[in-house]
């Protein structure tokens, strides 16, 4: 078989030899010699990630014959053209042979290459039943969440001792941004490859190879494609595809979020500031509980001061397992764990809860057994939170904000000050509120594929407060005595 390099390329060739695909020196070579269960391959457009992984499973194929079995995934087959037209410069090539219609390659020694689709953790169960030694997952970003790609980590073995991997790629950007970027540690981006290591709940060590990629590997592409990067949206874009940097986000939801502005170290809120709780219910997704203190004056915070009714996450409690063991907590313990964050804290006005959590269905609902608990030990219980998203307008075209209105006005607040803001060790809200993305389908909605637990936590909490700017000065008369409002009155028209 061939050890070759990129077609495009030319090179002398020995008498005996065609070369069809040898990896580039850089971050193809490190994952043509990676035998990690998982990598992550990925950083800026144009890195040479494609042709990485299909030149590595074309060596594989090769030393382990009928035995290899490999599937590339994306969330649709259609995505995957590109990738399977380079698979017929490589592939076909070198002998392999490709069944259009179920999109799988025959590899001269027997191996199989497939691509396919997956969206759902549902689609990565109806693969089961198979014996995969490989699997690419590209655009890993696409994916709100790792759980369907998590799934096939139970459709890879080998009787036959063919070492398994699990392959993503990706680029900044996308509905994953955030998962991807804290599972593999890319903020800052690294320079170079590195191992982490992640402990089972077993004792067992996983290990996992992170392999950044940049255009500067792939010398196949000059200037004029580095240009043409520099031509493709705004600035956040640019250096996110350009540079690998996985803290810049193209098109988030929450633009107007800043660390600098609205992320705060802790202090001792005062005594007699008004606290209350908001949650956003989760069982088969995390839940979200946030804890505020209302600003009740002008109060001073090293070089700058909090304005009077701004709020303030000061604590915050997010997940859905028990520590180490998998186990889904129960109403009753979510309570006890409120019960106990909340012991110092004095009663709270009150607290608004997830309006999903007050649905009976044959029993008490998840909120009545929550809220049992905290009468028994009185503490302030849940109320049905306002669930509203986006606002409804009246005929007059004017009406009341929505949810993420309300959050956005606090962000922003007035006169540079924000209305609203997060102690540093709100990791998860901090975490996942910047990079989540508008809804496709319904621009003024977010994403609700991705991980927002924690932003429909604050958007609860921000809705039981409205907050409005300072209302801007009535219209002058424009003819010196009759408001503008007024123009058409008495003239056969009805005033709005």
């Amino acid at each position: 078989m061939m050890r070759a390099r990129n077609l495009t390329h030319s090179e002398p060739r020995s008498a005996h030899t065609e070369w069809v695909w040898r990896p580039q020196a850089g971050p193809q070579k490190a994952l043509a010699d990676c035998s990690s269960t998982e990598v992550f391959l990925g950083g800026a457009r144009g890195g040479g990630k494609t042709d990485g992984v299909l030149g590595k499973w074309a060596l594989k194929a090769h030393r382990y014959g009928a035995h290899f079995n490999a599937v590339m995934f994306r969330r649709t087959t259609v995505s995957a053209e590109d990738a399977i037209e380079r698979s017929k410069e490589i592939y076909g090539r070198i002998g392999a042979t490709f069944n259009e219609q179920r999109l799988r390659w025959r590899m001269p020694h027997g191996g199989r290459v497939a691509f396919a689709y997956l969206e759902s953790v549902k689609d990565a169960d109806e693969y089961q039943g198979r014996n995969l030694t490989d699997a690419w997952v590209e655009e890993a970003g696409q994916y709100p969440s790792p759980a369907a790609i998590d799934r096939l980590f139970g459709v890879l073995r080998s009787a036959h001792g063919v070492p398994v991997q699990l392959i993503l790629t990706g680029n900044p950007g996308g509905a994953g941004q955030h998962w991807i970027r804290e599972r593999y540690q890319l903020h800052p981006f690294p320079r170079e490859p590195r191992i982490l290591q992640r402990t089972l709940a077993n004792g067992a060590v996983h290990r996992i190879a992170v392999i950044p990629s940049r255009i500067e590997n792939n010398r196949f592409l000059g200037d004029d494609y580095i240009n043409r990067l520099h031509l493709v949206g705004s600035a956040q874009l640019v250096k996110a595809w350009l540079e690998g940097d996985w803290s810049a986000v193209e098109g988030a939801f929450f633009d107007c979020f800043s660390n600098d502005k609205h992320v705060i170290a802790p202090f001792n809120v005062p005594a007699d500031w008004l606290r209350f709780r908001s949650a956003d219910w989760g069982s088969a997704s995390p839940f979200s509980i946030g804890w505020w203190a209302v600003v009740q004056e002008e109060h001073a915070l090293g070089s700058c001061s909090l304005p009077r009714g701004a709020l303030v996450r000061y604590r915050e409690w997010y997940g859905a397992a028990s520590p180490g063991k998998g186990l889904k907590l129960t109403a009753e313990q979510v309570a006890d764990g409120i019960i106990a964050r909340e012991r110092d804290d004095g009663r709270l006005a009150y607290g608004v809860l997830d309006p999903s959590a007050f649905r009976e269905d044959g029993g008490p609902s998840i909120a009545e057994r929550i809220n049992q608990r905290l009468i028994a030990k009185q503490m302030a219980p849940f109320r049905a939170a306002d669930n509203s998203r986006v606002a409804q307008l009246h005929s007059t075209g004017r009406g009341p904000m929505g949810g993420w209105d309300q959050m956005r006005a606090r962000l922003i607040g007035e006169h540079g000050r924000p209305m609203i803001y997060f102690f540093a060790s709100c990791r998860d809200s901090i975490r996942t509120i910047p990079v989540l993305q508008h809804d496709p389908d319904r621009l003024e909605d977010l994403d609700t594929k991705s991980e927002d637990h924690a932003a429909d936590d604050v958007r609860y909490a921000c809705l039981s407060r409205p907050w409005l700017k300072s209302p801007p000065p009535r219209d002058a008369p424009r003819d010196g005595y009759r408001p503008a409002s007024e123009d058409f009155a008495g003239e056969g028209f009805k005033t709005m």
